[in-house]
């Protein structure tokens, strides 16, 4: 039987760090920080709403994180 994996770990980072940054460099940077997923989203856009503990989404508009948050 195959073992069961290990679901990621959130790494200790503040989501509101990366409003106001560029979406690719921000990326960049959560990447470098531990996160296991990042997804960069439109404003006002359909999501699922299971919670992932190594997620971080971004909402982008124009290039830019405006709004970011875990899960």
């Amino acid at each position: 039987m195959a073992p069961i994996p290990t679901p990621s770990a959130r790494p200790d980072d503040a989501p509101d760090a990366y409003v106001g940054l560029d979406a690719s460099a921000a990326e960049e940077l959560a990447r470098a920080r531990g996160w296991s997923t990042v997804r960069a989203l439109p404003p006002g856009a359909m999501i699922t709403m299971e919670f992932l503990e190594g997620r971080l989404n971004f909402e982008v508009e124009a290039g830019r994180v405006t709004r970011c948050w875990s899960g």
